[in-house]
């Protein structure tokens, strides 16, 4: 199963719609996928949690868990003050090392203004590399995604080409890295 993470807790977020646009897609090619949306994870009952403690709050839990068997994670993601929502930090912050992240494939789409969500992109590329996970080299930035999106969709065709190559080509970086026994299923 590939979690598509949707990485904010703003209510009515264009980062769901896109998540939504991207699971549909998913389905479209016959692929398991689910999204993981921040805002009902409970992470708010993280905050009274030291990091590191063995017992989490059961929704925070739950989703570890499934980053944990994740054959692959696609992450969408706006940017928030020059860089990705607190939520989503906080979040990975209390997975598990190194189960969640060594050899785990993830993908990236960037949403944002003038640079389509390129810093937070790049600023978790930095996690998920140095945490040894497997990163996507094709990256999508969508910007000015407020005039980008109408009813959920995205308005240029040619973008959208661009989101279902990389769901596609995910989708092939996934199965090379598993008939190789490479991927974090079969690693750890």
């Amino acid at each position: 199963m590939k979690y598509i993470i949707s990485g904010t807790n703003r209510p009515n977020s264009r980062t769901r719609q896109v998540s939504d646009m991207l699971l549909k897609l998913y389905n479209d090619l016959g692929e398991k996928a689910e999204i993981m949306d921040l805002r009902d994870l409970g992470l708010g009952e993280l905050y009274e949690v030291d990091y590191g403690a063995k017992i989490l709050p059961e929704k925070a839990k739950a989703a570890i868990d499934k980053v944990d068997s994740a054959e692959g994670l696609h992450i969408v993601l706006p940017e928030y003050n020059g860089s990705m929502p607190g939520a989503l930090k906080l979040f990975i912050d209390y997975w598990s090392y190194p189960k969640s992240f060594e050899a785990r494939p993830v993908a990236f789409v960037g949403l944002g203004g003038r640079f389509g969500g390129l810093r937070p992109v790049e600023h978790l590329q930095g996690v998920f590399g140095y945490r040894n996970a497997y990163v996507f080299p094709v990256r999508i930035f969508i910007t000015d995604v407020v005039n980008a999106m109408k009813d959920g969709e995205l308005k240029d065709p040619k973008l959208m080409d661009l989101v279902k190559t990389q769901v596609e080509g995910f989708c092939r970086f996934v199965r090379a890295l598993q008939s190789e026994s490479l991927d974090a299923n079969s690693v750890l």
